[in-house]
């Protein structure tokens, strides 16, 4: 893929998190507070690992990292606003398997790939 792919990924990604955000401090009214928290650490992870896809282009595997950056991102900031919004842990599951763990795993993967692979 092109650098304009990666930027594209992270402009989407980065203006889909800060949309997530405004609708977070404004007009996300959970019953359970401690959806809030849940809600608030996947748009964290969502907000930084969008300005890290942003500079995909400029590592050596782009695309590599690139698809384990958004990849991670998804599916943890992904299963943290399905939980927080539906005021339901069932629904961060695909059947029984949990995805935000999958996610994070791929996030430290994909974090340790930059930082070992040649």
């Amino acid at each position: 893929m092109t650098a304009s792919i990666w930027h594209r990924v992270a402009g989407l990604s980065g203006a889909s998190a800060v949309a997530l955000a405004a609708h977070g401090a404004h007009g996300f009214n959970p019953e359970d507070e401690s959806m809030r928290k849940v809600f608030d650490n996947g748009n964290q992870f969502h907000l930084i690992h969008s300005a890290v896809i942003a500079a995909v282009p400029q590592m050596k595997r782009p695309n590599l990292h690139g698809a384990m950056f958004t990849v991670g991102t998804a599916l943890f900031s992904g299963s943290c606003y399905a939980t927080a919004l539906t005021e339901d842990r069932r629904t961060s599951y695909l059947g029984s398997v949990p995805l935000a763990p999958i996610g994070g795993t791929t996030l430290i993967l994909a974090w340790a790939a930059l930082a070992l692979l040649p």
